[in-house]
């Protein structure tokens, strides 16, 4: 090591009043070598932290390391006269609360060890969840606000929590943490003149708001000495007495040995460093999450052609009648977050639904925009506003019509997206394949979130996405197909070496004929062909695939996509419609 990692100068200068993370319990021992020979490197740190109310907080003042550090921990205690002090009270003297415990320390006397408990009041409050080591809130995206640090034995060693959420929740309680924390850095050498410390003597200094120690010890001082030992034991115990009793000690029946000695031969230097501090973890007066205080840093939202902006709390009304214009790339940002879904009310219209529980109706318009009546995002949780607003553009190509009709004229299209019309008519080709051929079509099940999710005309940006959508569409429809079952079912003379669309391209045949079944496959084939240009974008064969699958390139990509969608999902229901239709009389 070297002067600056013994002296903590970096590590003093730190605060946790203005960093990300603030630890509320920790106890953290690195080690390197046995302590009492030369080679020996460690590093300690420890933390305790308390909440205190603002008529306390002069009290609180007076605590510090040996009041509120690592050594306190929070149990619960019921007296004699019936008095009960929760887990969760600090108390200054007997029955005497004037603080909260944030981490309560649970021992296990059974199986040994003891376990951190974040409090549970702070987990409901902010509305978390534990994954794994972590406390995520799903509200905001599943983002961690608290973590804890496990060691090799499984034992806790940090909990520590974002302080954005950490002053949010204090605000609520009208709380003030304080913390106390101290390091221990520690190196043995052999001698302090052939070392990194040889400049270095014993001082002690105020510094950064706390207090430093350097000491410089012979291993000698610090291990070596006298000791002595006394053992006294009884006499008048009988070992063959079935039932034996002790009377009363005296010097009659007790006895007793002691001896001393001395401990020596420690060779080298320790060279050891110590700093405390303390410091409080205030708040700013907002509880955005846990008391709903409005938030004072909302986005402001594009709402004229000439680029005028309204104040999101401005347009956090009914009444306000606006509606507001977003690129279409929002819905992929939006459905790349976890929990976010896709639900489709008609041809042009939805709904993105948030971990937050709103949903946003939309409507797309002739020039690919996203149009939203402004109060709905308005009402959205501070963050997803944010997200909105990124992708917030002048308006352009009116509102969708669609949106217009269900909420203007309170008559919703009667129209379907080509997303959900997919899902629907794979699931009546597999029903009628079913009670046709006894059999099932495809080799397991689909959820329709997953259609949903990843087979989308959003999901269409440029040609490479586009040819990335056609390989998501043969994977949900080409990809299941049952082949063995449909090669029991072919006819073709080849069918051992045919894939899963030639082989019910065949079955489809043996009914209307193979010139008619190869038309009608054109778009699956055709995109089935597109999944191979994506591997292979420089492809010739690129254009003819987009031919094939019946994609008009003047399109822009959003209709190309969907586009693709809809042809793939009409060759889908013809082949239904052809293998079961009942012939007419």
């Amino acid at each position: 090591m070297n002067q600056d990692w013994i002296l903590q100068k970096k590590e003093t200068r730190r605060a946790f009043s203005n960093a990300t993370w603030v630890p509320l319990r920790t106890s953290i021992n690195d080690e390197q070598g046995e302590v009492k020979k030369i080679g020996y490197i460690s590093e300690f740190f420890g933390c305790g932290s308390v909440a205190f109310p603002p008529e306390h907080k002069g009290t609180a003042e007076q605590l510090s390391w040996s009041d509120i550090g690592i050594g306190c921990k929070a149990h619960p205690y019921a007296y004699e006269d019936g008095y009960y002090s929760s887990i969760e009270q600090y108390l200054y003297n007997d029955k005497e609360p004037i603080g909260i415990h944030l981490v309560f320390d649970h021992p296990q006397p059974v199986i040994g060890g003891s376990i951190w408990v974040l409090n549970p009041d702070l987990i409901v409050a902010l509305r978390l969840i534990k994954e794994g080591s972590n406390w995520v809130r799903p509200e905001e995206n599943f983002v961690v606000v608290a973590r804890e640090v496990l060691d090799e034995k499984g034992e806790q060693r940090l909990i520590e929590i974002k302080r954005e959420f950490l002053i949010d929740y204090l605000a609520a309680r009208n709380l003030s943490l304080r913390l106390s924390y101290y390091r221990q850095r520690v190196e043995n050498v052999a001698s302090l003149e052939n070392s990194e410390y040889a400049n270095l003597v014993d001082h002690q200094e105020q510094r950064d708001r706390g207090k430093f120690i350097l000491l410089i010890r012979s291993l000698n001082d610090v291990f070596g000495g006298g000791w002595a030992m006394f053992r006294t034991w009884r006499t008048d115990v009988d070992e063959d007495d079935d039932a034996p009793v002790m009377g009363l000690e005296g010097n009659d029946n007790t006895d007793y040995e002691k001896s001393q000695g001395h401990h020596s031969g420690f060779d080298g230097v320790r060279i050891e460093s110590e700093f405390w501090r303390d410091e409080w973890i205030g708040h700013q007066g907002q509880s955005k999450r846990v008391r709903g205080d409005v938030d004072l840093n909302l986005p402001q939202f594009i709402v004229e052609t000439d680029g005028t902006r309204m104040a999101s709390a401005d347009l956090n009304d009914e009444d306000i009648g606006r509606w507001l214009w977003f690129r279409s790339s929002i819905v992929n940002e939006l459905l790349s977050f976890r929990g976010f879904s896709l639900k489709w009310y008609t041809a042009e219209t939805g709904g993105i639904r948030s971990t937050s529980g709103n949903r946003v109706h939309f409507g797309l318009n002739a020039s690919d925009l996203i149009t939203v009546y402004a109060c709905d995002i308005a009402r959205l949780a501070a963050w997803e506003q944010h997200i909105w607003a990124a992708h917030n553009v002048v308006p352009d190509g009116k509102v969708s019509n669609e949106l217009l009709a269900a909420q203007v004229k309170a008559q919703p299209a009667s129209t379907y997206a080509v997303e959900d019309l997919l899902y629907k008519v794979m699931g009546m080709l597999e029903v009628g394949f079913r009670q046709e051929y006894a059999v099932s079509l495809f080799s397991h099940c689909l959820e329709h979130s997953e259609v949903t999710q990843y087979i989308s005309r959003f999901a269409s940006k440029d040609q490479a996405s586009l040819l990335r959508l056609a390989k998501e569409l043969v994977r949900v429809f080409s990809d299941r197909l049952n082949v063995r079952e449909l090669r029991k079912l072919s006819t073709h003379s080849d069918k051992e070496k045919l894939g899963s669309n030639k082989l019910l391209q065949d079955v489809l045949a043996q009914k209307v004929g193979v010139e008619k079944a190869r038309d009608i496959f054109g778009s699956i084939v055709g995109a089935y062909d597109m999944r191979v240009g994506d591997a292979h974008p420089t492809s010739s064969k690129i254009r003819d695939a987009l031919k094939l699958a019946g994609i008009d390139e003047t399109k822009s990509f959003l209709r190309q996509g969907e586009q693709l969608i809809s042809n793939f999902g009409q060759s889908i229901w013809l082949i239904g419609k052809l293998l079961f239709e009942k012939p007419k009389k």
